[in-house]
């Protein structure tokens, strides 16, 4: 680049992005890559503090910032993601399609490590519709040395893109709510209207909704009979608690279920329990999942829609953001709970 006085530079092409900034108003391209300087664009360039622009000159070995945010993000985008063209230097990763975002955190590390460049991401683990922007591609110069973006390409080329996006699969779902005082129509259910909202968001298809009372070899009979239905998740709710008459995790355990974890260090949701009955999982929901608009519920449903098998080690590791802060105006999954 040459370095040249605004003074002196009409006629000239910007080899960068401009931006302006009006505190509280505006943040965008001022005068974009390529704009041919006017007499007339002086004033304002000096008034917001650009004495000098740059002038792009070929040099042997280097790249401009636009052509590097291109580079990457191509190099790290797996199935999924889709970018946008460069803007001020930056190409924004977004999903292609509605699903949980997974990053290689391994991987961005050591790419962030390397010289000039830089791309921030949204969290692993973090559910995205499509569009949504996951990450940033760019350098931090106008112009860097092009051996920088090859390493970027080589390592994802050696061990694979550093994000992608897993869709959410369709599930045929079993639901099973239980309690005495629901069946005997005591109180009105409560749990079942939160189920199917959830579903809902996934487009899950609900092979049916049993009321069944507070009785072990009843809740165990329900559950063996959606897995005979082929059901590819089993939820049960209510009767998590250690009461005496909260049979549900006995139930479960009765199947013949594989159990991974029964009460976790998250909360809401302390009481959850989760199972696998012949890989089918099957889920012991606690209350909390009524009175709260958020539990652990929600952190492990997507995870189990993208098929992933959850072993007891990962749930532990949700202890580190997994106290929700019970905000007055839930923003889930805008917050770092579960993460």
């Amino acid at each position: 680049m040459r370095k040249v006085r605004v003074e002196n530079a009409v006629g000239l092409k910007l080899c960068h992005d401009l931006t302006k900034v009006v505190p509280g108003e505006f943040k965008g391209v001022a005068f974009k890559r390529g704009h041919v300087i006017k007499e007339e664009d002086i004033e304002e360039l000096l008034s917001s503090g650009k004495e000098h622009i740059y002038v792009w000159e070929e040099n042997a070995g280097e790249i401009h910032e636009d052509e590097a945010a291109v580079r990457i993000a191509k190099a790290i985008m797996g199935k999924n993601i889709c970018f946008t063209k460069p803007e001020e230097g930056k190409s924004v990763l977004q999903a292609a399609h509605k699903g949980l975002f997974k990053v290689e955190r391994d991987l961005l590390f050591e790419i962030n490590s390397i010289n000039d460049v830089t791309i921030p991401t949204i969290p692993n683990d973090y559910r995205v519709e499509p569009g949504q922007k996951v990450a940033s591609a760019r350098i931090v110069p106008l112009v860097t040395r092009e051996e920088n973006i090859l390493k970027v390409e080589r390592l994802c080329n050696l061990r694979g893109p550093v994000l992608h996006v897993e869709p959410f699969r369709k599930l045929r779902v079993g639901v099973i709510i239980t309690g005495n005082e629901v069946c005997k129509g005591r109180i009105h259910d409560k749990f079942g209207p939160v189920i199917e909202n959830k579903m809902e968001y996934f487009k899950a298809e609900i092979l049916g909704k049993d009321y069944c009372l507070d009785e072990a070899g009843a809740v165990e009979k329900k559950i063996l009979t959606y897995l005979e239905r082929k059901a590819d998740l089993i939820m049960v709710t209510g009767g998590m608690s250690v009461d005496p008459d909260d049979l549900t995790p006995g139930a479960i355990k009765n199947t013949g279920a594989q159990i991974v974890s029964y009460g976790l260090p998250v909360q809401p949701g302390n009481m959850f329990m989760l199972a696998y009955l012949k890989d089918v999982p099957v889920l012991g929901i606690p209350s909390a999942a009524v009175y709260c608009k958020t539990t652990v519920l929600d952190v492990v449903l997507p995870k189990i829609f993208v098929g992933e098998t959850i072993n007891k080690k990962d749930l532990i590791t949700m202890s580190e953001g997994g106290l929700c802060m019970g905000c007055e105006s839930c923003h889930y999954p805008i917050c770092y709970f579960g993460r």
